[in-house]
């Protein structure tokens, strides 16, 4: 990459990453540590240097933790969270060099060949990283040598730097510091191996025929005998198109006619990704340098310019173009995976028309405010269905019930009645009805496991009544306290 130029390495080692996040956001004065649940035990994941004086260590029980340092905290980790937080780092170190890459759960490794002039040289870097990572409350340990394996090494087991002599700078350090396994740390030492320098000076042949060629392969990355490379993670996808014109516009038809093309453009980045637009946010520039934002929302991820762009036509017509428009920006702001899939026209039109109507109507009153109605598992009435926003959910299959169930439910409303059968007169919102056919009963029993004002009363047995004046009501009776009550009313 460089010719004629020796590779400079940086490693950095974040040894406390997880505790130093949390504590970030809430700082704690005293013993702390992170615990996860591993084989059905809580264990300590990361802890912070006040609980390492106090003895603890990683791995440990908890509970052993808490015997040991009685006034310890603690808070559940988050390893998700972590990674997020280790790539929101890695795209911090690119301030320094663009060949960044992830090391490890804990570490990030830097290609700063022919960089840390731009910094004023190595150590002013070095230094310029210590300061602003404790500056953001991050402790770390960075090691800097030719070799990506030597400035791991450094990092973890000496924190300093390589220059010419690779071997005389790691030959001191244990053979852990070469990336081996546990087990081949502790077989190296038992045979009186214990540090590189050791190591480099033993015959190759015997211990590649008792270890295997992953032991000599790490000593030859530490010392440049063999090349290791350094992959960079790309970042992410940016799902934005902007448009310069060369005179301002002000009619809607030539701001549609924009937004059309850039539409076009942004929909051929979203199919290359197999994504789809859930929000979208069209910017527009006046002359004036006054910006105007039109923002849409969509029930479903899409990637079809002709179904988006007439969506964008009611906020356009409300855009205040002032003394013209002069450039168009549209970006998508969240996306979702769209797959790409084989289905026919006949299938997928009705699916698209609702969605798109769904869509129209959030635009104007939300569309968090579009709901409909999904089956839920409760033999309960009241419980047989959940409320959901139709953007944010697929609908599912009918409800399942071994009998009718009314189309019109309400709170119990009692009414005048007897015995365990339905009464053949009755008054029931101001009207005098009498029973005609009654179907039943079915016994509904209440669900112990769940606390419900409602179901106080105990078991019910259900009835449908059809009265000779029409109507066909959903009654029916609670045995332990006798009652009858009107629940429902069927079309």
């Amino acid at each position: 990459m460089f010719a004629g130029m020796q590779r400079r390495i940086i490693s950095l080692w974040f040894p406390r990453l997880a505790s130093d996040r949390a504590l970030r956001v809430r700082p704690i004065d005293g013993p702390f540590v992170l615990t996860l649940k591993q084989n059905n035990a809580n264990r300590v994941y990361c802890l912070n240097t006040q609980a390492q004086r106090q003895g603890l260590d990683r791995g440990m029980p908890y509970s052993d933790a808490r015997a040991f340092c009685p006034d310890l905290q603690s808070h559940p980790a988050d390893p998700q969270g972590d990674q997020r937080f280790l790539h929101a780092l890695r795209r911090w170190a690119t301030r320094y060099c663009p060949w960044v890459g992830l090391e490890g759960e804990d570490g990030l490794v830097l290609d700063i060949t022919g960089s840390a002039h731009l910094a004023g040289g190595e150590e002013m870097m070095l230094t310029d990283m210590r300061r602003r990572l404790a500056r953001a409350g991050l402790a770390v340990q960075i090691g800097l040598a030719p070799t990506r394996g030597a400035a791991w090494a450094l990092a973890h087991y000496g924190e300093g730097v390589a220059t010419q002599d690779t071997l005389k700078a790691i030959r001191a350090l244990p053979v852990a510091a070469l990336r081996l396994d546990e087990d081949t740390s502790v077989a190296l030492q038992r045979l009186g191996l214990r540090r590189i320098g050791e190591l480099a000076q033993t015959p190759r042949a015997p211990l590649t025929r008792r270890f295997g060629p992953e032991v000599l392969m790490r000593l030859d990355q530490a010392l440049g005998d063999q090349p290791e490379q350094i992959t960079p993670l790309a970042d992410p996808p940016h799902y934005g198109v902007r448009m310069t014109l060369p005179e301002p516009i002000g009619l809607l038809s030539d701001m549609m006619a924009g937004a059309e093309r850039l539409l076009e453009r942004l929909c051929d980045k979203l199919k290359a990704q197999e994504k789809g637009a859930r929000k979208l946010c069209m910017t527009l520039r006046r002359v004036d340098q006054d910006h105007q934002q039109v923002e849409l929302r969509l029930a479903r991820p899409l990637r079809d310019p002709y179904r988006i762009l007439p969506l964008f036509e009611r906020g356009l017509a409300e855009v205040d173009a002032g003394f013209g428009v002069d450039q168009l920006r549209l970006e998508a702001t969240l996306v979702e995976p769209l797959p790409v899939r084989q289905i026919s026209r006949a299938a997928s039109r009705g699916k698209d028309q609702l969605d798109d109507l769904i869509t129209r109507i959030g635009t104007r009153i939300g569309l968090e405010q579009v709901h409909r109605l999904l089956p839920a598992q409760s033999h309960i009435p009241e419980r047989s269905f959940i409320i959901s926003p139709a953007a944010y959910s697929d609908p599912a299959g009918g409800w399942c019930a071994l009998r009718p169930r009314p189309l019109q439910l309400f709170p119990p409303e009692p009414i005048a009645g007897s015995g365990p059968h339905p009464p053949r007169r009755f008054r029931w919102r101001r009207m005098s009805l009498t029973s005609g056919r009654s179907t039943g009963p079915e016994r509904i029993c209440p669900e112990w496991w769940l606390e419900d004002e409602n179901w106080r009363t105990g078991l019910r047995d259900y009835w449908q009544v059809e009265t000779r004046q029409g109507r066909r009501l959903w009654l029916f009776h609670t045995p332990q306290n006798p009652g009858w009550f009107v629940h429902g009313e069927f079309a």
